[in-house]
């Protein structure tokens, strides 16, 4: 090698000046080229390798241990693949005692839940509906959730009602005579939560036979002190809807507790979500601490691990996404709801979406023709506006503005509203998947706004980790200024909450117990919220 190096030295020697150059400026080029080819494969390689790792970024389809995966997936699709749609993993991430907790209920839903020998004997002795000395016998203790109110109560009670199951070691038991079934898949494995339509208490009829004059209401029995720890009856119910007293919201004390602890069997109509309420025991907030150190994701983390709509829903849900919505690069959810008589579409409702949704930045103001000549140049960026109402003017008016009109930013702003039905129909089996289809859709946009005091907007806010900008309820047919609040929380309001605390807090206002409990911000005075900021 060294003599052939010699060779070329002489040879170059004895070249001319004119080709020394030339052949040094090719050398100096191939160089070059070769250091810009290296440097450019080693980009490709680099957006290829990202790439191959976005792709292997393993995907937590269990959210963080919150599902278990002893389900068959194809028997319930949205259990396992909410992820596909989802803009980015929820940030909120379960705690590990709430997934500890979680295996041992499902455990004890397979020994008592039903068809067992536990729950066979539990109904008989219901049956018998004979009082008890002292404590009831067995570890079976259960918990009757009676459907009733539209699809957004439920699913609030339905969350509520399970975590006191939790926090009290009771069988929660869902009333499966309305459409449950049909929206929503089984959350525990290897058992059912559904009641069985045997069950000897469901002879009364619904709505009217539980109400604060049956015989066992346990507000009513508390107010005429006709219960005690000495004769425990078989069964209690619980009322705990909007007409409710504080005699039937304060169950959740200490010394109501104590008592009520002992029956075998609790029925329970709500149509509040009263978990704010669980943390003045101070036993429960002892447990809840625990369970939610941020405690504004009690109903993300629990509707997210009960609440799966089933593959019929599920379609609805994955059809109209990948449709309407997949394609953009910002998708806003505009839940409207009009409460009061007349309802309908309101030229100051749809005046307060626009001032709200154009003052708070999540839409764009309408372009000046200056600004509309410089958009001209800008790649425009695709916002997907999702509207849920019964009324479909309220989208129709916001594609019209946007169609005529173009955005000062240049943004193009396309509107879909997947129902309008005029008029809201519980109970009817495609009206209520409707409804849950399109609070799933709400969930999975980036941006939220809802109205005030509506369980539907909460709920789907609340799925999606996303705190919502609330519109303020309007008086008197005239749009509120400022119209619209973004709240600090992504929790649920509960809208008719007792007026004080238990025992110790009993003359204190029930919004200033607890930092962290306070009143809701699209309820003047009223309602009860859980914050993590203060």
């Amino acid at each position: 090698m060294y003599h052939i190096f010699q060779i070329y030295r002489k040879s170059f020697k004895a070249l001319g000046l004119k080709k020394k150059i030339l052949i040094a400026v090719v050398f100096g080029s191939l160089v070059i080229i070769l250091s810009f080819s290296n440097n450019f494969n080693n980009q490709i390689l680099d957006v290829t390798t990202n790439d191959i790792k976005e792709s292997e970024r393993p995907v937590d389809k269990l959210i963080g241990g919150l599902l278990t995966a002893d389900f068959d997936e194809g028997s319930c699709l949205s259990r396992y693949h909410k992820h596909f749609l989802y803009r980015k993993p929820s940030p909120y991430k379960p705690s590990e005692y709430l997934v500890s907790k979680l295996r041992s209920y499902e455990m004890l839903h397979r020994r008592c839940g039903p068809d067992t020998k536990a729950y066979k004997e539990a109904t008989e002795k219901l049956s018998r509906d004979e009082y008890y000395a002292s404590e009831a016998n067995g570890e079976c203790r259960y918990i009757v959730w009676v459907a009733g109110y539209g699809l957004g109560n439920r699913l609030l009670t339905l969350a509520s009602v399970f975590l006191y199951a939790l926090l009290t070691e009771r069988i929660i038991l869902v009333d499966n005579r309305k459409d449950v079934s049909d929206l929503l898949c089984e959350p525990f494995p290897g058992t059912s939560w559904l009641l069985p339509l045997d069950f000897p208490m469901l002879n009364y009829t619904y709505a009217w036979g539980y109400n604060k004059e049956y015989p066992r209401c346990y507000g009513t029995m508390e107010e005429n002190h006709s219960i005690n720890s000495t004769s425990i009856p078989p069964h209690l119910y619980m009322h705990n809807l909007h007409d409710s007293r504080d005699s039937d919201k304060l169950f959740i004390c200490q010394k109501d507790q104590s008592l009520i602890n002992k029956v075998p069997w609790l029925i329970v109509q709500a149509n509040v979500y009263f978990v704010p309420s669980l943390w003045f025991n101070p036993t429960f907030q002892t447990e809840l601490v625990e369970l939610f150190p941020q405690k504004e994701t009690v109903f993300h983390h629990l509707a997210r691990y009960l609440f799966h709509p089933t593959n019929q829903v599920w379609e609805m849900v994955t059809k109209y996404y990948d449709a309407h919505l997949s394609k953009a690069d910002e998708r806003l959810g505009i839940q409207i709801r009009v409460f009061g008589k007349p309802s309908g579409h309101f030229k100051h409702v749809m005046d307060q979406v626009v001032s709200c949704t154009q003052r708070e930045k999540l839409l764009p103001e309408f372009a000046t023709q200056e600004e509309s000549k410089v958009n001209i140049s800008k790649t425009p960026k695709l916002k997907a506006v999702l509207v849920a109402s019964l009324y479909p003017e309220y989208s129709s008016n916001l594609t019209n503005m946007f169609s005529t009109r173009p955005s000062s930013t240049g943004e193009i702003v396309e509107v879909y509203q997947p129902s309008g039905e005029r008029v809201q129909q519980t109970d009817k089996k495609i009206h209520d998947q409707k409804a849950l289809a399109e609070m799933y859709l709400l969930s999975l946009t980036d941006n939220i706004v809802t109205s005030a005091r509506s369980t539907f907007g909460y709920v789907s806010y609340s799925l999606g980790g996303l705190k919502p900008w609330l519109l303020y309820q309007p008086t008197n047919f005239t749009t509120p200024n400022p119209p619209c609040v973004r709240s600090k929380s992504m929790e649920p309001c509960y809208l008719t909450p007792p007026s004080h605390g238990c025992e110790a807090d009993s003359g204190k206002n029930s919004g200033k117990i607890l930092p962290f409990v306070r009143h809701c911000e699209d309820i003047m005075y009223g309602g009860l919220k859980l914050y993590d900021e203060f």
